[in-house]
């Protein structure tokens, strides 16, 4: 076992001159030299063997044996992994103690360790050169590097900065920063003192920042003057102000310079880099139990109010870190290229704690995939030489709809797998992402998971030598996770060719712990439904081969006259008519079937097809691949979706829109174009109009 414990007495420190402008990655032609010697671009195939730490088994040989024996055996296989992976300062005793039905989950008992400690210093020590994060800036070429040792002097002192204005062991700190290097520092220097960190998208408006720092009731913020996404400057130090003057607990706001606008300071405000110029480069970690929470993260739920789940130390980091590196098949030396922002758990779990535990080199993507063209993510993979790229699907059809050329004029040998994370893939995606951008030679690497899972549960990879991939679809589970699809009378479907409320059976290390505050609502939520299951809220398809595809939200199932249809079923079959860019079904009340289907449809550039002619091809293109009754009853051809700025489809928007209720819209100030609810309410209202005359 790699244990930690001499730490305890050793202060970890790092050269003494600091100024957060190197830190920051400002490395001379000679460092980046020889740090990109690290680098890789190798094409191997996915490793068939499998993990190490198992070889010895005597029956363990091909990759569903290690699987049937993380089911089997869950205390043995995560609890060597959890030795051989991580590093502790003490030993655990236990490795489990779960009880479903009362949400109750307790890993690698009495074990202590600390996130940052596996996360930075111990790659530091060994590799202090290698870089560690490459920060993608808003202007294309303007990149810059952050080694391993770089990173771990602004962890230190920025959680001395912390300690010494008094933030301690369990106090929530709330994040509010752009996709940035002090970002990543911020997260980590709560990590290392013990400090439960909450960060909050930077794109949310001040009373719903206001909302997560009362919930959480943190007394700590950091944030930037400003952000800056697409070329355009976010003021996030003024929204940050009206959200303290709504929030009483806070006191102390630490302020950092990206983009050195002259802003007010008031009272509770402090300069980040200032403060972290005073304090030393040495900084000893707390010592932290494996259950100590390390942050909480806010999703949306269905009452309306967000929900702060919890995440805890060890768990989350051994599942982040074995998820990473085997679902992607991460070689050590590649570059691995999340474009999630920080804000949401994709960006925790796979540019921050998974790629960082595992030494690599992690992308921090600022910008927008289409700035300031379509081709930035492609001109970005040649420029960086990126190995992996892990994107949403809302992305992808984004990119689709501008044409192939902005991809083929940028080379793309570099990448070796291509991820895809958020709602459901659709065919016509996969297919252009697989053929167009990777030229039919990376695995896609569709993932489906949660905030609350903490890291990637089904999906196509890792899997047996030569195991087939199909389009649009994760698959397979990950080790350790086994999914159940439950009827609503709570009888399990069993067998291929099933539909049903997917749920998975047993604990697994990432699951979240709690409801910040409210645990009875993280059981009534995840583990009423299906007693002594976990409710993952959405629906699945089992094939006959065993292979899951998601359906959707439960939410977002439709009952047309009696026929339970899921919105992601019907958005698929629309998503692959040729001149459809994206897509988005909800439902809608129908005097007749109860509920009706509406489709709001953004077509690709330069179709001139007649709407009506359109309309009729896509009902009937849905009937022949469906069924009849699921044909959209009305469909808007949209010029925009609502989305939020990180590409979610704001889709209570587009159900009050379809309802005819204007008024009851709600907050629509976090979609990146807060004017494409005024234009699609307006078309609706004119089709309402026309089809009453």
């Amino acid at each position: 076992m790699a244990v930690a414990g001499r730490l305890q007495a050793k202060v970890l420190s790092v050269r003494a001159g600091f100024s957060l402008k190197s830190a920051l990655g400002v490395t001379s032609k000679h460092d980046r030299k020889r740090s990109t010697s690290c680098f890789s671009t190798s094409c191997q195939n996915v490793s068939t063997t499998p993990m190490a730490e198992f070889e010895n088994e005597p029956n363990i040989h091909t990759h569903n044996d290690l699987y049937q024996f993380s089911l089997q055996n869950p205390d043995r296989f995560w609890g060597t992994l959890a030795r051989s992976r991580l590093n502790w300062f003490k030993d655990f005793s236990k490795v489990s103690d779960c009880d479903m039905k009362k949400g109750h989950f307790r890993w690698f008992l009495d074990g202590k360790l600390n996130v940052a400690v596996n996360c930075v210093h111990r790659h530091a020590e060994k590799n202090g050169d290698k870089i560690a994060l490459i920060w993608e800036k808003d202007e294309p070429g303007t990149q810059e590097y952050v080694t391993y040792r770089q990173l771990q002097v602004m962890v230190n002192k920025m959680a001395n900065m912390l300690r010494d204005h008094g933030v301690k062991k369990g106090d929530r700190v709330a994040i509010y920063l752009p996709k940035s290097p002090i970002a990543v520092a911020s997260m980590l220097a709560c990590a290392q003192i013990g400090a439960v960190h909450s960060v909050v998208f930077a794109g949310f408006s001040a009373e719903a920042l206001a909302g997560r720092i009362m919930d959480a009731k943190a007394e700590t913020v950091i944030t930037a003057d400003q952000g800056l996404r697409g070329g355009k400057k976010i003021e996030l130090k003024k929204t940050v102000d009206n959200a303290v003057a709504l929030s009483d607990c806070v006191k102390r706001v630490f302020v950092y310079q990206r983009t050195g606008a002259d802003i007010p300071m008031g009272k509770l405000d402090l300069s980040l880099e200032k403060e972290m110029e005073k304090m030393s480069s040495q900084c000893t970690p707390e010592v932290l139990d494996s259950e100590d929470i390390l942050f909480m993260l806010y999703t949306s739920g269905s009452t309306g109010k967000p929900k702060g789940i919890t995440h805890s130390q060890a768990g989350y980091l051994l599942y982040a870190n074995v998820t990473m590196k085997h679902v992607f098949d991460y070689k050590d030396g590649e570059i691995f290229g999340c474009v999630a922002d920080v804000g949401w758990i994709t960006g925790h779990s796979y540019v921050v704690y998974g790629p960082l535990s595992n030494g690599a080199t992690t992308v921090l993507f600022e910008s927008t995939p289409v700035y300031p063209d379509p081709g930035r993510y492609w001109e970005m993979v040649q420029r960086l030489r990126l190995n992996h790229i892990y994107l949403a699907p809302t992305s992808l059809r984004m990119l689709l709809k501008a044409g192939d050329s902005w991809v083929k004029k940028y080379d793309r040998s570099s990448l070796r797998k291509l991820g895809c994370v958020g709602e459901p893939l659709n065919h016509e995606a996969w297919e252009w992402y697989y053929h167009v951008v990777g030229n039919g030679r990376c695995d896609i690497i569709d993932t489906w998971w949660q905030t609350e899972t903490g890291g990637i549960c089904i999906t196509p990879r890792p899997s047996s030598p030569g195991a087939e991939i199909k389009p649009a679809m994760p698959m397979r589970p990950f080790f350790g996770i086994e999914p159940v699809l439950m009827e609503q009378n709570l009888q399990e479907l069993k067998g291929g060719d099933a539909k049903g409320a997917l749920c998975i059976r047993k604990p697994w290390p990432g699951i979240a712990r709690t409801i910040y505050g409210d645990h009875n609502r993280f059981i009534d939520t995840y583990f009423k439904t299906f007693p002594g299951l976990y409710f993952t809220g959405d629906g699945a398809h089992r094939s006959e081969e065993g292979y899951y595809q998601i359906t959707g939200r439960m939410d977002d199932v439709l009952n047309i006259s009696g026929h339970r249809l899921g919105t992601a079923e019907i958005e698929d079959v629309i998503d692959d008519y040729p001149y459809t860019a994206e897509s988005a079904v909800v439902g809608f009340p129908h005097e007749i079937k109860g509920e009706g289907i509406y489709a709001y449809i953004v077509l690709r550039d330069g179709v001139t097809v007649p709407e009506n002619q359109l309309s009729d091809e896509l009902k009937q293109l849905v009937k022949s691949k469906i069924s009849s009754f699921a044909q959209p009853d009305f469909i808007m051809f949209a010029p925009g979706l609502p989305k939020t700025r990180s590409g979610k489809i704001m889709r209570r928007v587009l159900r009050k829109i379809a309802a005819n209720k204007p008024d009851e819209l709600g907050d629509v100030s976090t979609l990146v174009d807060p004017s494409v609810v005024e234009l699609l309410l307006k078309k609706h209202q004119e089709a309402v109009m026309a089809k009453k005359s």
